[in-house]
């Protein structure tokens, strides 16, 4: 058999035995997929947990700001003793005595409502409105769960096909390392193409290490967010689907991005709120009537009164009027304050309409960038396999060296790992599109792990 069937052969045995190491430990446990991943992490994820609860707080704003326009009642009850007269001696000295002594005791009941409060309705439209903002910031945030995680899922897998292709990449680097000292001894090659294969093999080693590091660290990030350790993941099918957006065009998307990406509605929501705290602001100086109804009961056993013992009852309805006329130029400045927050917040949504502009169009072209590149790194796969070929038969027949085929490996284990990286790219990007447009959801998850095996 010549030098080049060996190589070939050691080549084609390097890659199934890392392929086989790879997949040993799938024959002993389950590998987890991303629909487990995705349900530990809505659970456990500190920063989703974080987004409910702030949801839930804000929430409470609406009770808050309808309080002030509901009837406000108060009960007040009260009793107590009084005494006088000189001290009664005893054994320990003078003491008070509280038996020549009489009770009071009362109680009072008040209800107030109010009738005409502009500052409290507005207020009060001004929490909806901020109800409705914390509700998309924590649909955003269900969103961007589903992103992290399936970019934390898939790393994981990039790092894997990664770490298979550099010990594959290490294996055939030792293999060809092996025949040149042997092709050296027999005085058929110069030392210098021993040394410049142990230098290949020395940087597939490091490579190989360092990828090593890689795949730790991502499984420490997938873990982060999940709360538990992950050593299995199923891998991506060679059958998932590469497909082109079309026939949705770039400014299609855009206009689903304007309609329904969730960081708009905020900031829609909030801009409504805003003028809402506005027009509450300039409310304070409108005058406001509110009407006071009122029951009160006391009983006094002053020995003094006229009638000792006897309980008195009082009860009053009030109509109150009251007009701001000046508070020291407090509600001037409160009203202006108001209005240049109501003109941040409208800037604010400008800002964030172009923002999303911007990222919905470069994460399309994102993605119709990736569907060719996809395509274009198979082609690569196969060119660099006949290059590859094509330089083990020269090398055979003298006609090229040992440096043209550690060239030539390098070059077509570079392009398998450049492969798998387009294919991830174009699931992350496609996600980001997806979320730019406000569209991205947990059925995304589903789709893709049915991709999964």
């Amino acid at each position: 058999m010549g030098i080049a069937c060996k190589r070939k052969t050691a080549l084609k045995t390097s890659l199934s035995l890392t392929a086989a190491v790879l997949l040993l430990p799938l024959t002993v446990a389950r590998a987890d997929d991303l629909s487990q991943i995705f349900d530990l992490a809505a659970n456990n994820d500190p920063e989703i947990r974080q987004a409910r609860a702030s949801y839930n707080a804000s929430h409470t704003t609406i009770a808050q700001g309808r309080s002030f326009l509901l009837p406000r009642i108060t009960v007040n009850g009260s009793t107590s003793r009084d005494t006088s007269g000189p001290a009664v001696p005893t054994a320990f000295g003078a003491a008070h005595s509280f038996s020549n002594g009489f009770n009071s005791k009362g109680y009072n009941l008040n209800v107030n409502q109010a009738l005409l409060n502009f500052e409290a309705w507005y207020a009060f439209q001004s929490a909806k409105n901020s109800d409705l903002q914390a509700s998309a910031n924590l649909a955003r945030a269900e969103q961007q769960l589903i992103l992290k995680v399936a970019t934390a899922y898939f790393d994981v897998l990039r790092s894997q096909d990664n770490l298979a292709s550099f010990r594959a990449e290490e294996d055939a680097a030792e293999q060809v390392l092996e025949q040149t000292r042997e092709r050296f001894e027999v005085g058929l090659i110069p030392i210098t193409d021993v040394y410049d294969s142990q230098a290949n093999y020395d940087l597939a080693r490091v490579n190989r290490l360092v990828e090593e590091n890689n795949l730790s660290q991502r499984f420490e990030a997938l873990e982060a967010i999940t709360g538990r350790s992950h050593n299995m993941l199923e891998s991506l099918s060679e059958e998932f689907p590469i497909d082109s957006l079309s026939p949705q065009t770039l400014e299609a998307w855009v206009g689903i991005a304007m309609d329904s990406n969730l960081s708009i509605k905020a900031a829609e929501y909030d801009f409504e709120a805003k003028k809402d705290d506005a027009k509450s602001a300039r409310a304070a100086m409108f005058p406001t009537l509110e009407i006071n109804a009122g029951y009160a009961w006391n009983q006094s056993a002053n020995p003094f009164s006229f009638f000792p013992g006897v309980a008195s009852e009082r009860s009053n309805i009030t109509l109150n009027f009251s007009y701001p006329i000046f508070a020291g130029g407090l509600n001037s400045a409160r009203k202006r304050q108001a209005y240049y927050t109501r003109d941040a917040s409208e800037e604010a949504l400008m800002k964030t309409r172009r923002d999303i502009t911007q990222s919905t169009r470069n994460s399309y072209r994102s993605v119709e960038t990736d569907v060719l590149a996809v395509q274009a790194r198979a082609q690569a796969i196969i060119s660099a396999e006949s290059a590859l070929e094509a330089t083990e038969v020269g090398a055979e027949v003298g006609t090229r060296n040992v440096v043209d085929v550690v060239l030539a490996q390098r070059t077509l284990f570079q392009a398998r790992r450049d492969y798998a990286n387009a294919r991830y790219n174009y699931i992350i990007n496609t996600l980001n599109l997806k979320q730019s447009a406000g569209v991205l959801s947990p059925q995304d998850i589903i789709d893709l792990n049915n991709w999964l095996q």
